[in-house]
């Protein structure tokens, strides 16, 4: 299993983006996401240069229903 690395919001959500979901709205510095079909909705931290923490993205990751593999699979 290929680790999870850093990665900039933008690139959170295009990766999130590429899986199919779409963005709803943006509030201050986070991405809100929804996908048809699925309950949870995601809250991406997109802040100025500074990478999304593990633990939060591993969360959006579980939230998403996705593996580290799908995320990365997702990536631009």
């Amino acid at each position: 299993m290929p680790g999870l690395g850093c990665y900039k919001g933008q690139d959170v959500v295009r990766a999130f983006r590429n899986a199919g979901w779409t963005i709803a709205r943006q509030k201050g510095s986070h991405v809100i996401m929804e996908k048809p079909g699925q309950e949870a909705t995601l809250a991406i931290p997109v802040h100025k240069g500074r990478d999304v923490k593990r633990g939060t993205l591993r969360s959006l990751i579980k939230d998403a229903g996705m593996t580290i593999e799908d995320f990365i699979k997702n990536l631009p």
